[in-house]
């Protein structure tokens, strides 16, 4: 057996080399999910999952909240972007099958996903620089959260904008309590409840974006925005404003809920899940039955979590509502729907849960009640 006897500096380099390659490794795992980089005075952050639709996971999560931590108190940023990397979405939603395991499973990702996305979420509403999200396509769930508490939020013909968490037997968090009741009169409900899709401009109209670009001129906006020397909220706003103004595509086109919306003030002001139901039977227009035949596949107990959660979040600030929230996913980790949902929807594609309970009147209060409660030692902590 013969010894090797390295020199100092040979084993230096090796360590070097080694540290390199560990680095790389942990870099290309890790990082190559989100991007960062600094272009002039901006800190742009891409979402680099394509092929899933960019949906958020808790290493991007993990990635993303020190960067923007480290943005916000370095001098040498003015602004941050955020986009999604491929043609079709900005981000697709949360990671949620991995949740869902973790959650069979016992795994504390069950808590840690959750908690650490809601504390992301809060940075980003609470946000002292310019936060620009372009969320060009598809923009669900996770993505709302990763833009929506931001001060600038550009849609374009591209944006497909949903809450669709009452089909897989959970409810619009991310701040959704907070957001959505805070849209025109019943519209925030509306969308909570239903699911419903909004598309492109319409976006913009109810307010979830605050400008609307055409997706051709977005990459001519990127440049702009970071060229934009030491910007005040004012300046970015102005420049998105001047983008908006040269944007017409579908200008023209009504909102897809022109004629609906004075139905959906009527038909969803009430006191009561059920109340919804009756008002809508009672109604009978075309509009109502789509309405009623879409809430009946819904989680009947995730439909009552979200009207009582955008009642309370109305009265609510943002980080009082992801207090509540938190405390609705840990209930809901703990139920039974979230999982079924997640298989039919996500997994076995069957489009068929099986939800328990399977109507409106077999969830009770205290039920309810129960997912509001205090996790005393284990809330939230913002």
């Amino acid at each position: 057996m013969s010894l090797i006897i390295l020199t100092s500096a040979h084993r230096l380099r090796s360590i070097c080399r080694l540290q390199r390659i560990q680095g790389h490794m942990m870099s290309s795992k890790a990082g190559s999910e989100v991007l960062f980089e600094k272009v002039g005075n901006a800190g742009v952050i891409t979402l680099n999952r394509p092929k899933a639709l960019n949906a958020l996971n808790l290493t991007m999560i993990r990635h993303i909240y020190p960067q923007l931590k480290k943005w916000d108190k370095d001098s040498d940023t003015d602004l941050v972007i955020i986009k999604g990397a491929g043609e079709k979405a900005f981000c697709a939603g949360g990671d949620i099958r991995a949740v869902t395991e973790a959650g069979k499973a016992g795994d504390s990702l069950a808590q840690d996903f959750f908690r650490e996305e809601y504390i992301l979420n809060n940075t980003i509403g609470t946000y002292q620089k310019p936060y620009v999200a372009l969320i060009d396509g598809i923009t669900m769930g996770g993505g709302v959260g990763l833009s929506v508490h931001g001060r600038f939020r550009v849609a374009t013909e591209k944006t497909l904008f949903a809450m669709p968490e009452t089909g897989i037997g959970l409810f619009p968090d991310v701040g959704g309590g907070y957001f959505l009741p805070r849209l025109q009169s019943k519209l925030g409900l509306f969308l909570a409840l239903t699911g419903f899709r909004l598309k492109g401009r319409d976006v913009q109209r109810v307010g979830v974006a605050t400008h609307f670009v055409q997706s051709d001129k977005i990459a001519s906006l990127e440049k702009d925005l970071v060229d934009l020397k030491s910007p005040s909220n004012s300046d970015v706003a102005q420049l998105l404003d001047s983008y908006q103004e040269q944007s017409s595509l579908d200008a023209e086109k009504p909102f897809v809920l022109q004629e609906q919306t004075e139905a959906i003030d009527r038909l969803f002001s009430a006191g009561s899940v059920e109340e919804i139901m009756e008002n809508l039977k009672k109604d009978g227009s075309a509009f109502a039955l789509k309405q009623t035949e879409t809430l009946s596949k819904m989680s009947p107990t995730s439909l009552k979590l979200t009207f009582r959660q955008i009642q309370e979040g109305a009265r609510m600030s943002l980080q009082e509502v992801l207090v509540m929230e938190y405390r609705l996913s840990q209930a809901c980790m703990r139920g039974h729907d979230f999982y079924e949902g997640v298989r039919a929807v996500l997994i076995d594609k069957d489009q068929s849960p099986k939800w328990k309970p399977s109507t409106l009147s077999g969830v009770s209060e205290q039920a309810i009640e129960e997912c509001f409660s205090s996790l005393g030692e284990r809330d939230l902590k913002l």
